[in-house]
């Protein structure tokens, strides 16, 4: 990628297509009623995917920009524990039989906040509500730091399949300037923990565009990585959106690298991997080339939804807990951000839903689209126009963004097929947003294109 076009796209605030149409356009036009008639009509016997959003931390990181609430004491997270059950309850209730679940994933915050006692409880009270399938995949994200024996041990037990560990970078100067003091020492600790409890699958998430980061220290942060044998790991671009997420003010930002730098930096991180054996994936993930999501990227079977890149193909995920988002055939639906509106509502007998989105016809074949950039690097428009029952021109005739980035060499359009070079895979979401009606009309703020 040149210099020219870092310097052209690489400054853009732009969506990381975890959804089309992404999170901002979700209105209040979509509520609980909607989201239980959606529950209702997924197919018997189709297995879905289930989202457990635990938004609580012991301390706050000042690069997060999850939706998390600090608590140095236990009952708050119990109280919301118990909110959440009760939710499990209702949305399990909706139907006259329980859904298939063959996919449980935990986000936060840090799910590991809870005790080891409620977390089997809450598998407990999954697995009473949902059909949950005897070989589903079950994945839990952890902070090393805080994570006990007694807690990987529950993990274990519970059938718990792959653990996420954030890391971002194991270099002290960047460490204390993003409030996270985290050795390898403590990381390869809780590494050993898991593996000993026959959690087979390890992932850990690096960052690259700290402050103070360097070229050499993200290169250093993949040496340790490494030596610790993940399967996979997801390198994200720090999002520095401090007018949305007011602990980012922290952050010194004269320490910030710019698009250039973060460029070197992300590119650093990939050849360490990919010198390490790690195949690439998408935009911003490796996995070993033994690894279910190499494979499915190898097949075309690589999808994207709110937690990345997965091998996850089930329609519909089920979003519980405040802020989660759930997504169906028919659109998508958002619970209460807030916690106490977010226990109002589930306390006054309903779904949580806040917010949400209907898909119209030309939403499902741009997202089709979109999806298949952001993991395959080229689409078939035209086939896929044709599944769809769309004119491809629909898309191309008048795009001035899409044909401004075939003059500047980004993309190649050749036969209905859109193609992104090996040299210019960090522009992909600058190629996404060219398919994306709404992009611009939505006034949020995103993170930088590189």
């Amino acid at each position: 990628m040149t210099r020219t076009l870092i310097e052209k796209y690489g400054e853009e605030r732009l969506p990381r297509y975890t959804s089309y149409p992404t999170a901002p356009l979700f209105s209040s036009d979509v509520g609980p009623g909607d989201c239980v008639k959606w529950l209702q009509s997924v197919p018997s016997g189709e297995s879905t995917s289930l989202y457990l959003h635990i938004p609580f931390c012991r301390s706050m990181c000042w690069y997060c920009g999850c939706h998390t609430t600090i608590s140095e004491r236990d009952q708050p997270i119990l109280d919301y524990l118990n909110v959440l059950q009760r939710e499990i309850a209702l949305v399990g209730g909706s139907r006259n039989e329980r859904l298939e679940v063959g996919e449980i994933h935990f986000g936060g915050g840090t799910p590991t906040t809870m005790r080891p006692e409620e977390f089997v409880t809450l598998m407990d009270t999954l697995r009473a509500n949902f059909a949950v399938c005897a070989d589903a995949r079950i994945a839990v994200e952890i902070d090393p730091r805080t994570l006990t024996g007694e807690m990987t041990d529950a993990l274990g037990q519970m059938g718990v399949t792959r653990a996420s560990l954030g890391v971002q970078s194991f270099d002290p100067i960047v460490q204390k300037a993003i409030n996270r003091i985290q050795s390898a020492e403590i990381t390869a600790e809780a590494v050993s923990r898991l593996r000993a409890n026959g959690i087979p699958g390890l992932n850990f998430d690096l960052i690259y565009g700290l402050p103070f980061q360097t070229v050499q220290s993200c290169i250093d942060t993949v040496e340790a990585a490494i030596t610790m044998r993940p399967d996979r790991l997801a390198v994200f671009g720090y999002a520095h959106v401090p007018g949305f997420k007011k602990h980012q003010r922290l952050i010194d930002e004269t320490a910030l690298a710019g698009a250039q730098e973060r460029n070197e930096q992300a590119e650093a991180i990939t050849h360490a991997l990919m010198a390490a054996g790690y195949k690439r994936i998408g935009l911003d993930h490796f996995a070993r080339p033994d690894d279910d999501l190499a494979i499915a990227a190898d097949s075309g079977r690589l999808h994207r939804n709110f937690q990345g890149y997965t091998t996850d193909e089930c329609r519909t995920l089920i979003g519980l807990g405040a802020s989660s988002i759930g997504s169906f055939a028919e659109g998508f639906v958002q619970n209460e951000v807030p916690l106490g509106l977010y226990a109002k509502r589930i306390a006054d007998g309903g779904l949580a839903t806040a917010k949400g989105y209907a898909l119209t016809a030309e939403d499902r074949f741009r997202a089709d689209v979109i999806e298949r950039l952001m993991c395959d690097f080229t689409v078939d428009i035209a086939g896929l126009a044709s599944v769809h029952g769309f004119d491809s021109a629909l898309l191309s005739n008048g795009n001035t963004r899409l044909q401004e980035l075939m003059d500047d060499g980004v993309v190649a359009l050749d036969a209905g097929h859109v193609r992104v070079s090996d040299g210019n895979r960090f522009m992909i979401r600058a190629v996404a947003s060219a398919f994306d009606t709404y992009f611009g009309n939505s006034g949020r703020s995103f993170s930088k294109a590189a």
